[in-house]
């Protein structure tokens, strides 16, 4: 089964984004080739719903990170590898040769420059093949989880017809029978395994990106659970892209899977759900997090509702917006997958009395779904009293510290329901009454 998120979640968690600074992505992009980049963008958009292959990919992860690799390979040589093996062959060895001798006789008598091009591919190609050998022959020669991959990479190396493309003397004059059979040979009968060398090449950009990123940042691997566990627990865990973040501990478990998150505006619960969502999405593809450590259990897809926004094409209100939200997570839920949902200040688009009936009425609703994990947060406290007969919901929230008449926000979770109400002293504290008097 595959995993579940639309756009707005993505964009609301800012996961995607290749040259958006401060996505989830943009964080991950250190890739080097053109190869890498593409697999980081499947790898990101495809997220995992077995557990066992989540963990075997995070294996890999952490055994990159713990051997400190460094890339090996010239990014301009693997474009002009890429280039050359990419090119239309022929499988007329004969017309293949007359091809090229015809484009050598063209480059001396014009200024044709496809010849050139030709051995500045060729010459590429031999470079990586050489240096897929030197690094493939090292991790093949580790213990780890790659090295099953590595070994198969070393053996395509090894074959007689490759070898002797690999000792050529890439800075002699080859003669042109010799170019047309390496051209025929890599173009052709091997063209299956000079992809698979690619993608070696390719997944050893990225699990060095990964890892060094890993390193760099602090960041640990989850560990995944069986998605009939409904557990989720980290310790630590922060925003991945926001620098000096705090930290906070979640457990959910299959009869505790609702979080009823309370607070004063500023106080940190929509970043704080946002950590969730990015942890989760993080722990699916097998990328590292921003926690001490986590464990969870496999989900089938994530739904918030964090940033709701009108829709004048369509003619939505504010509300009606949520509304239609609150619908779209229902029918997701109504499936039985096994879902992490995500609502942030429930129909705030509207009065306070309806946004009371509505927030208790779906947060109810929702906690009857016991294969689903489910985060609300509001600033109605009253429907908290409301939930605590509830046995699966356990409440939480973001304090808030007067300083003085001052508000000031720590950030880290506690148990209970706050009665924090800060709103008019922040009005009187930016003298907006004084200003609209006068």
């Amino acid at each position: 089964m595959s995993f579940t998120i639309d756009k707005q979640s993505l964009d609301e968690l800012n996961l995607m984004g290749k040259f958006r600074q401060g996505s989830v992505y943009y964080l991950f992009n250190q890739v080097k080739t053109r190869g890498g980049e593409q697999l980081l963008d499947q790898l990101f958009r495809t997220p995992l719903t077995d557990a066992a292959r989540i963990n075997q990919r995070t294996a890999v992860f952490k055994f990159f990170q713990g051997a400190k690799l460094q890339f090996p390979f010239d990014p301009q040589q693997v474009v002009l590898m890429r280039e050359y093996v990419d090119a239309v062959g022929n499988n007329n060895r004969l017309q293949v040769w007359a091809g090229i001798l015809m484009k050598k006789t063209l480059s001396s008598l014009t200024r044709d420059e496809r010849y050139k091009m030709l051995i500045q591919g060729l010459q590429a190609t031999i470079v990586t093949l050489k240096k897929s050998f030197d690094f493939s022959s090292v991790l093949a020669a580790m213990q780890g989880p790659y090295q099953q991959q590595a070994s198969e990479v070393l053996q395509i190396l090894r074959s007689a017809e490759m070898s002797r493309v690999l000792d050529t003397d890439i800075y002699a004059d080859i003669p042109v029978r010799t170019i047309a059979a390496y051209d025929h040979l890599l173009k052709g009968r091997l063209s299956k395994e000079i992809r698979t060398i690619l993608d070696f090449i390719a997944e050893a950009d990225v699990n060095i990106a990964v890892g060094n990123v890993a390193a760099a940042r602090g960041l640990n691997y989850a560990i995944a659970l069986p998605k009939e566990m409904n557990a989720l627990r980290a310790i630590d865990l922060k925003h991945p892209c926001i620098e000096n973040a705090r930290g906070n501990d979640i457990e959910m478990a299959a009869q505790r899977n609702v979080i009823f998150l309370t607070g004063a505006n500023m106080a940190g619960k929509s970043t704080w759900m946002k950590s969730i969502g990015i942890g989760m999405y993080l722990a699916h593809i097998g990328f590292p997090v921003a926690a001490q450590s986590m464990e969870f259990s496999v989900r089938e897809g994530i739904y918030s509702s964090i940033n709701v926004a009108d829709n004048i094409a369509l003619g939505y209100s504010h509300f009606y917006a949520e509304v239609v939200r609150v619908k779209n997570a229902a029918d997701a839920t109504a499936t039985g997958k096994h879902l992490l949902l995500m609502f942030d200040e429930l129909f705030k688009g509207t009065n306070v009395k309806d946004a009371y009936d509505g927030t208790l009425a779906v947060t109810e609703s929702f906690s009857e779904y016991m294969n689903c994990l489910f985060i609300v947060s509001t600033h109605i406290i009253e429907v908290g009293e409301a939930l605590k007969g509830k046995n699966n919901i356990q409440f939480a929230y973001m304090p808030t510290i007067l300083e003085g008449t001052v508000p000031k926000y720590a950030y880290r979770l506690e148990q209970g329901i706050t009665e924090d109400r800060q709103g008019m002293m922040i009005i009187r504290n930016e003298g907006i009454l004084e200003m609209i008097g006068n």
